[in-house]
């Protein structure tokens, strides 16, 4: 799963002049200067508003005003937030800082008249973090890319991306308990996201919890019927376990979505074959050699299918063996060295008493053993 670095996931209203401060002439250089940088764009002026911000904190009684300490959190979450390159020079521990002003402010009794000036600042860290864990993940360093997401997510808990940027640096570390349980919070809701049921799939599959693997891919279907993928992973997992009665309603769609593929047309073919619906069996198998005329398993499983026949039928007349031995010929020319088709050609040798051919199959076979 790949994710864009650009970070355009919360909207950010910068730098309004309308909050709700009884602004003093110190203050209003601060509200000036980051007008100034929304008109030209020009990182001097956040820096010259933050200077102005921080030196409103002289004493003990400015680190305690609320006011003044919303001002510094705005100028410091908009450099956050806009400096991505850092050319202003902030120290390394800039976001961890801002994230604590943030913390301790928000817990203020007075903090609700400041309600619109949290939130501005609130969505500045989420981004900062998604972005840096978006640095992380490119380095390949997932570690601390889960560190980022999980961050984000405090200053966010309700933006549901955020857990699908967590699984994914989960998952990438090996951690699948954890990624499961971000991309089973993900689908729970009626989400449509199609690469969120894909990858939490492939998560439970790798955890070897095929039943929960099925239980996400049929809320997918019944959520997206449409989507292909999720009809082909479901099919899988069943042709996988053998279980083909679960996999035989499938099989319509399944060929529908898939006409010209020799992979699909055998695993249809091998599932009505296992389940001894053997006209329906015959058909696909000759048509997905037909489709791809150098796959050996098709070859080989229609001359089973012929033998199988030809003692099923008591009236036969040597039409299904005569088949039977046709295919396993061919077969057998494709790979010379399957001991189980030379098997498959001695048993019908011996049907038909053919003895010359059954002596040349019993030679090739000696030679496993020798």
């Amino acid at each position: 799963m790949q994710y864009s670095r650009k970070i355009g996931l919360l909207v950010l209203v910068l730098f309004t002049t309308s909050f709700a401060f009884a602004q003093t002439e110190a203050l209003k250089v601060v509200v000036n200067n980051l007008a100034f940088y929304k008109q030209k764009n020009d990182l001097a002026f956040l820096s010259r508003a933050k200077k102005s911000a921080d030196s409103l904190i002289v004493t003990r009684s400015d680190s305690s005003d609320i006011e003044k300490n919303i001002y510094r959190l705005i100028v410091n979450s908009s450099i956050l937030y806009t400096d991505s390159l850092n050319k202003l020079n902030q120290p390394d521990d800039f976001l961890d800082k801002t994230a604590g002003l943030f913390d301790r402010l928000s817990e203020k009794q007075k903090a609700f008249k400041f309600q619109s000036e949290l939130d501005y600042s609130r969505r500045s860290l989420t981004n900062t973090y998604i972005r840096n864990g978006f640095k992380f993940t490119k380095i390949g360093d997932f570690a601390k890319a889960t560190t980022a997401f999980t961050q984000a997510k405090k200053y966010s808990p309700d933006f549901k991306a955020i857990n699908s940027y967590i699984a994914f640096a989960n998952n990438k570390q090996g951690n699948l308990q954890d990624a499961a349980k971000y991309y089973s919070n993900l689908i729970k809701t009626d989400s449509t996201k199609i690469e969120y049921f894909q990858a939490a799939t492939a998560v439970y599959k790798l955890m070897g919890d095929t039943a929960m693997a099925l239980q996400i891919l049929k809320k997918g279907r019944k959520l997206l019927p449409a989507d292909k993928q999720l009809l082909q992973d479901e099919a899988n997992i069943y042709n996988n376990k053998r279980d083909y009665k679960s996999l035989e309603p499938l099989l319509g769609d399944l060929l529908d979505n898939n006409p010209n593929s020799p992979d699909v047309t055998f695993v249809a073919a091998n599932c009505y074959d296992r389940l001894n619906a053997y006209n329906k069996a015959e058909s696909l198998y000759l048509r997905a050699i037909e489709l791809n005329g150098a796959a050996y398993e098709p070859v080989l499983n229609l001359g089973l299918l012929y033998f199988k026949q030809s003692a099923l039928k008591a009236n036969d007349n040597g039409k299904n063996i005569t088949s039977a031995i046709l295919w396993l010929e061919k077969a057998n020319e494709m790979a010379p060295s399957d001991k189980k088709c030379l098997e498959l050609l001695q048993l019908a040798y011996t049907k038909t008493g053919n003895q010359n051919q059954l002596r040349r199959v019993n030679d090739r076979l000696e030679q496993f053993t020798n």
